[in-house]
């Protein structure tokens, strides 16, 4: 097998389907850029994550190239080098690329720089603009050529109104991304998706948006970072790993922030991990092959010596029988069970899979 080879239970003829990778050195020495999102990945809030900063450092140490990718665009490269350095990560500003950096990008592709920009946004959409080359505005009066809307806790009323007079007036709309919530430490806020909404509801235009799940993002950080073999890590299915998988870029899911097992087990093909963990050890460690394997007339699926299979609608773990209610498995177990719900789905119409909240506990 090569070091990182896809494995699929797609026969002869058929479309091959997608499936877990596996890899038999660790995924630094495989992939010589991390594409890292930050929030739930890197550090949670104002909390560490438990071998995040050993793992990150030693991926480096072992000669893989580090971009932090991230859809917040409220903070400053130098300010996410800053918190990163709080958590133990090593990392400079210049390997930081935000979603307000991708949209001052994206708008550049359509404005020439030296125009005037209304920021709808702080600090760090406004430094991204004067980067790019772009004057920059908090007022529609300066009739300004485009709009930039980025989280900020600072954006208001009177700055969405703003927005409101600007792109009334003809001004592009740009969005960083278009998150609809953001974590926090009491739960889930107001994203900036769903700050655009309240814009594109006043003006009846659509904005284009940058950021994660945007297949550019991803492709604009590899570029600044350099490589050819990158890897996408994140904890968000419906941004990380659906932007990995537009890119064509395979992704390293971890547990360590909003999407858990459960929603693995049961994602589409569209946002499927290329490679799971629980944390960011999955960076320096390899990963084994799910096989399937036939036994008394029945398909389990096989990582390590962990087996597992659907039966009836429900997944099976080999020793621990019809997983029914929440409960906990090892991580290879967890890997054999998204083999098995993955394969199911694929192949299966009309039998739709029922699965328990699980935890996954690493070595």
């Amino acid at each position: 097998m090569r070091r990182s080879e896809m494995i699929t239970s797609a026969q002869p003829g058929t479309q091959e389907r997608v499936g877990l990778l596996a890899a038999t050195e660790p995924l630094c020495e495989i992939h010589d850029v991390a594409l890292l999102d930050l929030d739930g990945v890197c550090f949670a809030g104002n909390a560490r994550i438990a071998h995040a900063a050993d793992s990150v450092n030693g991926a480096r140490s072992a000669g893989m190239r580090m971009s932090f990718v991230t859809n917040n665009a409220s903070r400053t490269p130098q300010a996410v080098a800053d918190k990163l350095a709080d958590n133990g990560i090593q990392a400079s500003p210049a390997e930081v690329f935000s979603a307000a950096m991708d949209g001052a990008a994206l708008l550049a592709e359509h404005v020439p720089a030296g125009a005037t920009v209304l920021v709808v946004g702080g600090d760090g959409v406004r430094e991204a603009l004067i980067d790019q080359g772009y004057q920059v505005t908090d007022t529609a009066e300066h009739r300004p050529a485009a709009v930039v809307q980025g989280w900020d806790p600072g954006v208001d009323w009177a700055l969405l109104s703003e927005a409101l007079y600007a792109i009334s007036q003809g001004a592009l709309h740009v969005a960083t991304n278009l998150d609809s919530t953001l974590p926090t430490e009491r739960g889930f806020a107001l994203g900036n998706g769903s700050l655009v909404a309240a814009v594109v509801n006043a003006t009846g235009v659509q904005p284009l948006a940058g950021g994660k799940p945007t297949p550019g993002i991803y492709q604009r950080a590899l570029a600044r970072a350099g490589g050819s073999r990158p890897l996408a890590v994140g904890d968000r299915l419906n941004t990380d790993l659906v932007g990995a998988r537009t890119a064509g870029f395979p992704g390293l899911h971890v547990l360590t922030g909003v999407s858990r097992a459960r929603d693995v087990i049961l994602a589409g093909p569209h946002e499927r991990p290329s490679y799971l963990h629980t944390d960011l050890r999955g960076l320096t460690e390899p990963h084994p092959a799910p096989h399937a394997v036939e036994i008394e007339g029945a398909t389990w699926w096989q990582v390590s010596q962990q087996r597992a299979r659907v039966v009836g609608g429900r997944l099976e773990l080999d020793g621990s029988g019809l997983l029914t209610e929440p409960g906990a498995v090892r991580l290879d177990a967890y890997r054999a069970l998204v083999a098995a719900a993955w394969d199911h789905a694929d192949t299966t119409s009309g039998d739709s899979l029922q699965v328990p909240e699980l935890d996954v506990l690493a070595p």
